[in-house]
C-alpha cells in the first residue's frame, strides 16, 4: 500500500493507493504484464476498502490478470482529510489521479500494445470522476465500467444545512435524497464528516455537466433497477453513443456494487 504525495498543484492530498498486482502481491510501482491495469474509483463517503476490496472486485479483476490501482479519495478510507476545499474539487482530484496513474508507471495507449493505457471502473461518484476523467484523457483510457451512473447530480443539490444541523442533533433532514447520503456517510465507522461536506462543499461549485466533455471510448454502464439515482443512466448510454446498459434485478444503488453479475459483466466487457 503507498501514500502518495501527489504535487500537480496546490497543496498535498496524501492519497492512499493500493497496487495489488496479478500474483496477489502488493506495490507501488508498475510491474511487468501483458494486460493493461485497472484504476478503480470508490462512491461518496465509502472508500477503497468497501467498494472493492470486502464485495470482491479485486480478488476478481486480479484472477482475470489484471493489475488494480485502488484510490481513497481525499477525506475518504486511509486518504488525508485536507480542510482546505480545493482538495476536493472534482478538476484537482483528476489532476491528483493523473499524477497517481504517472507515479504507478501506467504509459498512453499504443497500438497493439495490450499493456498500455488502462482500464477504470467507478462507482457512483466514482462513475462521475471516471465520465470526466475519460473524457480529458482519451490517450490513457481504453475503456471504462461505470456503476450506479446517472446525469443527474445529487451531491450538487444535497442540502448541506440540513445535514449539517441533524448531524449536530437538530431536526431530521426533509430531502429523502440528502437524508439517504448522509445516512449512508454515517453508517460507516471512522468518516470523517466534516470532510465530507467539504467535499461536497467543492462539488457543488463544479457540478456534473456530463455533455460538457463526453468519454470516446467504450463504455459498460450498470445499475440495480431499483436504484433511483440511476434511472438516468440511458441519458449517458445517449450522449455516449458506444456505451452498453446492464440491468441488475433487485438491486439499489447501496447493494449494486456487490453483485456478481455485475463483476462478471465488468471482466467480459473490459477483456474485450
Amino acid at each position: 500500500m503507498a501514500d502518495y504525495g501527489s504535487l500537480v498543484e496546490g497543496t498535498d492530498p496524501r492519497l492512499q493507493v493500493e497496487v495489488t498486482d496479478p500474483d496477489g502481491g502488493t506495490g507501488a510501482a508498475a510491474g511487468a504484464g501483458a494486460l493493461r491495469p485497472v484504476l478503480l474509483l470508490h462512491g461518496f463517503a465509502s472508500s477503497s476498502q468497501l467498494n472493492w476490496h470486502d464485495s470482491g472486485w479485486i480478488t476478481a479483476l486480479t484472477a482475470a490478470g489484471r493489475r488494480v490501482i485502488a484510490v481513497d479519495l481525499p477525506g475518504h478510507g486511509g486518504s488525508a482529510a485536507p480542510a482546505d476545499r480545493d482538495s476536493y474539487r472534482p478538476s484537482r482530484i483528476r489532476a491528483d489521479l493523473l499524477q497517481v496513474l504517472q507515479d504507478a508507471g501506467v504509459v498512453p495507449l499504443a497500438d497493439g500494445d495490450p499493456a498500455s493505457g488502462l482500464d477504470i471502473v467507478g462507482y457512483s461518484l466514482g462513475s462521475r470522476l471516471a465520465w470526466e476523467f475519460g473524457a480529458t484523457q482519451p490517450e490513457l483510457v481504453h475503456r471504462m465500467v461505470l456503476g450506479g451512473p446517472g446525469s443527474g447530480d445529487p451531491l450538487a443539490e444535497f442540502d448541506l444545512d440540513a445535514a449539517r444541523q441533524a448531524a449536530a442533533g437538530g431536526a431530521p433532514v426533509e430531502d429523502p435524497r440528502t437524508a439517504e447520503l448522509l445516512r449512508m456517510a454515517q453508517l460507516v465507522p471512522g468518516n470523517d464528516l466534516a470532510a465530507l461536506f467539504r467535499m461536497i462543499e467543492a462539488i457543488k461549485e463544479e457540478p456534473f455537466s456530463p455533455a460538457a466533455a463526453v468519454p470516446a471510448m467504450p463504455l459498460l454502464l450498470v445499475a440495480g433497477d431499483r436504484d433511483d439515482l440511476a434511472v438516468t443512466a440511458p441519458d449517458l448510454a445517449a450522449l455516449s453513443g458506444q456505451a452498453e446498459l446492464l440491468s441488475l434485478p433487485a438491486r439499489t444503488h447501496t447493494n449494486a456494487v456487490t453483485s456478481r453479475a455485475f463483476k462478471t459483466a465488468a471482466v467480459e466487457f473490459l477483456g474485450r
